[in-house]
């Protein structure tokens, strides 16, 4: 590893780290995201994902990581704050190569539990249901005509690094509904329309269970699709949840149904 002090926030290096925090096109044109903090970076190390640079701030990195070829640039507090989004990070920024994963990809067992998220819009959204993905320990997430950018620094940052301890596949509902119906997984819609509560649905067997956004919910194909529509009783005067906090609360019933 070659180490390089920067003192400076207009350090081209520092200038392009800062545009692919900011840039989803940049990203994407380079093939590279931005991972910042120890747990995160950490979960993606282990998850096999090459690091291309990291940027340490020794006044605040305690870590030690084992990232073969990458560069490594030591900066000071002043450019750490610059680029880190909080300060509770330990001093760590990662500059990692993306790694697009196919439905293919996805080893699942002979019950699988997955959650499939339609036209999800909001970053912080999907990083709240991955982490509840990987405590109920899903087999996958797959994100269908997808919104936002799966290496959005506030998708990993709200995930807490799950979207690399949970296999997260993009695709349009096309392919996704055929391929579920090819490994003969239940298709389960979180609809309030023509539904039975959630609890009285069986999930032991292999399921998906599909949400859309909180503004429009589920397109018809989606609808269409499904083996069973299901709710979560509103008891209230509104009428939806969060679509993180439903897709928790979806998958820890499926869990307790495992558990009988």
């Amino acid at each position: 590893m070659v180490e390089n002090d920067i003192s400076s926030i207009q350090n081209p290096k520092i200038k392009l780290l800062t545009a692919l925090q900011k840039k989803s096109a940049e990203r994407r044109s380079r093939g590279v995201f931005v991972v910042e903090g120890q747990r995160e970076l950490q979960h993606c190390v282990e998850a096999g994902f090459e690091v291309e640079s990291l940027f340490v701030c020794k006044e605040l990195f305690t870590g030690d990581f084992d990232v073969k070829n990458a560069a490594v640039y030591t900066v000071s507090p002043k450019v750490y704050e610059h680029i880190a989004y909080r300060g509770s990070t330990e001093g760590v920024v990662a500059v990692v190569k993306c790694r697009e994963r196919s439905l293919d990809d996805l080893e699942l067992g002979e019950t699988p539990l997955i959650i499939v998220l339609e036209s999800v819009e909001k970053p912080g959204n999907l990083g709240a249901v991955l982490r509840s993905a990987d405590a109920a320990r899903a087999d996958a997430v797959i994100v269908c005509d997808p919104l936002t950018d799966l290496y959005n620094p506030n998708l990993i940052r709200a995930s807490i690094g799950a979207v690399f301890t949970v296999p997260v596949v993009a695709c349009d509902s096309t392919t996704c509904i055929d391929f579920l119906k090819s490994k003969n997984i239940k298709i389960l819609t979180a609809q309030l329309q023509d539904s039975s509560l959630y609890y009285d649905t069986d999930m032991r067997r292999g399921v998906a269970l599909v949400m859309g956004t909180e503004s429009t919910g589920l397109t018809p194909q989606w609808r269409l699709a499904a083996d069973a529509h299901i709710r979560i009783p509103m008891l209230g005067r509104l009428d939806s949840l969060n679509v993180s906090v439903s897709a928790a609360i979806l998958l820890f019933e499926a869990v307790r149904q495992r558990k009988k």
